[in-house]
Parts: structure tokens; sequence; C-alpha cells
């Protein structure tokens, strides 16, 4: 166990597009503020107040407590990722379905301690311990089913924060100009006043469009690789437990790869 665990600290890792997605965008967003003129002129606390604390309470009437708690960790998995290569799981695949060929299926009992993913783990266990073949189908579906939905409810949450962000800069924005309305009668007021109602929508622009809707969009995109990796699994342990032949199970699971994909393995293959 001890030994799996640390196989998957591993393979956990920064994403490294994500991180130059963030610090280029706002690289780009602190260099055009230098060159245009003073970098305090947008440093607003009251602002980013309105926006940050705005668009949190607006997410956490949306959203229950126990969900919400969780977007530090639905923030983390933009961030970092566990790397799993669609064909290597097939390969793995392949492998196992070879030993349930050569040994039959209970033999793959004493290689589940060395495989890395649960939900892999416990297809095949259910295979081994005899179970129905719809009973199985059913209950991994039934999982993937869950897991894409707990995905789209975090995905869902930085979806929030991007559309609250704006509407909240908008608040700001409203609430500045209201303040300088009404100290009209010293004009020297009104340019300053005017500069700090406008900081508050560029900021809550700016977190909407350079942190809380491109990391939705990244989460969208984990969850895509994460339901094919799992339909991919689905698809083998049925394969393996009907005893198709290694090969058939290689050649449908290689259907989900794209085309540029399956050629490089079937031209492995073939060396």
């Amino acid at each position: 166990m001890e030994k799996r665990q640390a196989r998957q600290v591993v393979e956990v890792c920064v994403d490294i597009a994500t991180l130059i997605g963030l610090l280029l965008g706002l690289a780009c967003i602190v260099l055009a503020v230098v060159i245009g003129g003073s970098a305090m002129a947008y440093v607003n606390a009251p602002s980013m107040l309105i926006v940050i604390g705005g668009a949190t309470a607006a997410t956490l009437t949306a959203y229950p407590l126990s969900r919400f708690l969780k977007l530090p960790k639905v923030t983390a998995k933009a961030l970092f990722s566990k790397a799993t290569n669609p064909a290597k799981l097939i390969h793995q695949l392949v492998e196992l379905a070879e030993v349930a060929r050569r040994d039959g299926i209970l033999a793959l009992e004493s290689v589940t301690d060395e495989i890395d993913e649960p939900f892999l783990v416990n297809g095949l266990r259910m295979a081994v311990d005899g179970s129905d073949p719809e009973v199985i189908e059913s209950i991994m579906e039934t999982e993937l089913e869950n897991l894409m939905e707990r995905h789209e409810a975090g995905r869902g949450m930085l979806e929030a924060m991007g559309k609250y962000a704006p509407a909240f800069g908008m608040i700001g924005t409203l609430i500045g100009l209201v303040a300088m309305l009404a100290n009209m009668d010293d004009p020297s007021k009104i340019g300053a006043g005017m500069a700090a109602a406008l900081i508050t929508t560029l900021y809550g622009t700016l977190l909407a469009n350079i942190v809380f809707l491109p990391m939705a969009d990244k989460l969208a995109s984990r969850s895509s690789e994460e339901v094919l990796n799992k339909t991919i699994i689905i698809q083998g342990v049925m394969a393996i437990q009907s005893g198709d032949n290694p090969r058939n199970v290689e050649s449908k699971l290689l259907t989900f790869l794209p085309p540029s994909v399956r050629a490089v393995e079937e031209a492995k293959k073939a060396a």
C-alpha cells in the first residue's frame, strides 16, 4: 500500500500550461500598467474587497456550504495534475488480459495490489469474484456518472465566481460613481473619484478572465481526460471478464485514441 501511495505522489505534478498561463496573463497586465503610468493608481483595497468578497459571498449563497468548502481542493486540481497516459493504460489492460487468458481470471487477484488506479482495481475484483457482467458494467458506469457530476459541480463554482466577479465590479463602480457625484462641489476630486470607480470593474473583469473562467475550462479538460481513461477501463474490464483475446482487447481499446496516436502505437507494435 505504501509503495502504491508513493507512486501516486510521484505522478502528481504542477500543470505547466496552467501555471504559465496565469503568470503570463498577470505579467502582461502588470507590464501594461507600468508602461501606462503609476502602478499605485491601480491599487484600491475597497474595490478589491467588493469584487472578491462579493463574488465569494454570491458563490456561497448559490452552493451548499459543504461543497463550497471544497473550492480550494477544486482549484488545486487545475494547478496540479496526475498524469495518466491513455496509451499506457491500454497497454496495462492488455497485459492483464494476457494474464487472465493464460492463467485464468482468478490470477488477476494477485496483481491488483500493484495497480495504482482504484477504479480499475474495483472492476477487476468484481470480475474475479464472478459478478454478473451487467452488474459490473452498471456499477462502474454509475461510479463514472457520479464522478462526472462531482466534476461538473466543482467546475460550476469557478464559473460562478467568473460570472459574479464582473457583476460585483460593476456594483463597485456604481458605488464609486455615487460617492463621486456626492462630491461634485469639489471638481478636483472628480477625476480621482472616477478612476476609483472604474478600477472595481477592472478588478472584476481581470479576475474573471485571467483566473476563474480559464481555470474552469482547465477543469473541464481534466474531466474529459479522466472520463476517457475510466471509459477505457470499463471496456477493458468487460473484455477481460468475457475472456476476449488480448489482441482483440487491444484493437478495441485503441479506437479510443486519436488516429495520430493510434498510428504511433500500431507502429510500435509492428516494430
